[in-house]
């Protein structure tokens, strides 16, 4: 696969994902994950210092269709809505698809309140799992260290 053919693929498979969740299509969500997989959301400072725990993680597809079931079923807090704004992934050389993509998520809330919710990067390392891409690893990583205590839907 040519390197074009390559960010190509990322880069629909990164809009699939923002459009996944921004049309509330969460159960769809961990299908974008290989079975065996990390999803971990941290600050850039934790991701310096190299700390592994992160403010969501989880490290298999079980563990992403838990955490949507008990987003609808569970969990109790204020409807709102994301609208990620997707950069242009920068490809790095591996096995797998390796890629760091820039991202923005716009937050409304219910009473139609709109905020910068979160800003920062995607850490990947995509495979080919004949002929889909999947996410062996995304690791989103904010930009700042105050995070929301209303992040219930994934970034």
């Amino acid at each position: 696969m040519s390197g074009a053919e390559t960010l190509f693929r990322l880069a629909a498979l990164n809009t699939d994902y923002a459009i996944c969740i921004d049309a509330d299509r969460l159960e769809d969500w961990p299908g974008m994950f290989l079975e065996q997989c990390l999803y971990k959301i941290t600050s850039a400072d934790n991701h310096r210092r190299g700390y592994a725990g992160g403010l969501v993680y989880a490290d298999s597809r079980a563990m992403l269709i838990d955490r949507v079931a008990s987003l609808r079923e569970a969990n109790i807090y204020e409807r709102q809505s994301y609208r990620h704004i997707v950069g242009m992934p920068s490809l790095r050389s591996g096995a797998d698809i390796v890629a760091e993509t820039p991202f923005l998520v716009v937050r409304t809330m219910r009473d139609g309140r709109m905020d910068l919710f979160a800003a920062g990067v995607y850490l990947d390392r995509v495979r080919d799992e004949a002929g889909m891409l999947r996410f062996a690893e995304r690791v989103v990583v904010c930009d700042s260290s105050r995070i929301d205590t209303l992040l219930a839907i994934p970034l």
